[in-house]
């Protein structure tokens, strides 16, 4: 029996082209092309510390939240080591998090796309964006962030449309590593969480609508970055959920939850 390496360029084309073709038939075309033809040649991190396949983790302690089970283990001052990750506006200026909300008592819902060529996450900043009048009047500051630079956080601002003031680029992924989220082919292609998808392809196809393929960044390693959903009462977390494969999108209605109750905390 052959045996195929994951780390081949061209082992990773015959496996995404053998999940495409299973796929195909029930996969909006958008889906498909961009989360399983995206192109492999060059998918090498250009991080030589990183293997392509595994990713640096963090060990955490536990952060508590009274209204989800939806927490994973992050130390206490986790809020104090992401407010010290820089990352890009989508006009391209370089903030920290630590200025993107009151960090003493200001309320944030920080969402983690994958990359901004994913229609999943396309599919994602669609809901965000029309659950933006709620979090505002819960007091509760956006931030969305994904994973490329600024020219193709602008791509996915101007043809969703999402607001830009809201939108922020991750090319280095520093804020995934510090917080731990998930890395590598088989969460990208082949975790059963995916399978929620399925039941969301009406949202896939309007979300992609004005879909481009250009909006997925240079580094094809990108790709197989997971995304996450966390809640901050200044530098504290109240909510941490890791996507446990493409697609495994929380409920906002279940993150608008967490952030009301800890606005009038």
């Amino acid at each position: 029996m052959a045996m195929i390496s994951l780390r081949s360029s061209s082992s990773l084309q015959l496996i995404c082209s053998s999940v495409s073709s299973k796929r195909s038939s029930l996969l909006p075309y958008t889906f498909s092309s961009s989360i399983v033809s995206v192109p492999f040649s060059g998918l090498k991190s250009n991080r030589t510390s990183v293997s392509p396949t595994l990713r640096p983790r963090v060990v955490f302690a536990r952060a508590s939240t009274e209204t989800t089970d939806a927490v994973t283990d992050y130390r206490e001052d986790i809020g104090e080591i992401l407010g010290d990750v820089s990352i890009f506006t989508a006009s391209g200026e370089r903030v920290q998090f630590s200025d993107l909300w009151d960090q003493n008592d200001g309320v944030a819902a920080v969402v983690l796309l994958r990359h901004f060529g994913c229609v999943c996450c396309w599919e994602l900043a669609t809901a965000l964006r029309e659950a933006k009048p709620r979090f505002e009047a819960a007091g509760v500051k956006l931030v969305a962030v994904g994973v490329g630079t600024p020219d193709k956080a602008r791509l996915l601002a101007t043809r969703l449309p999402f607001p830009m003031e809201c939108l922020y680029a991750d090319p280095e992924r520093k804020a995934y590593d510090v917080l731990g989220l998930y890395y590598g082919l088989g969460r990208t292609f082949f975790n059963p969480a995916s399978a929620k998808v399925f039941s969301r392809f009406d949202e896939l196809r309007a979300a992609t609508k004005n879909y481009t393929i250009e909006a997925t960044p240079e580094d094809r390693s990108s790709v197989l970055q997971q995304g996450g959903t966390f809640v901050f009462r200044g530098k504290k977390l109240l909510y941490g959920r890791k996507d446990e494969g493409t697609g495994d999108h929380p409920s906002l209605d279940d993150v608008i939850n967490v952030c009301s109750k800890a606005a009038v905390a």
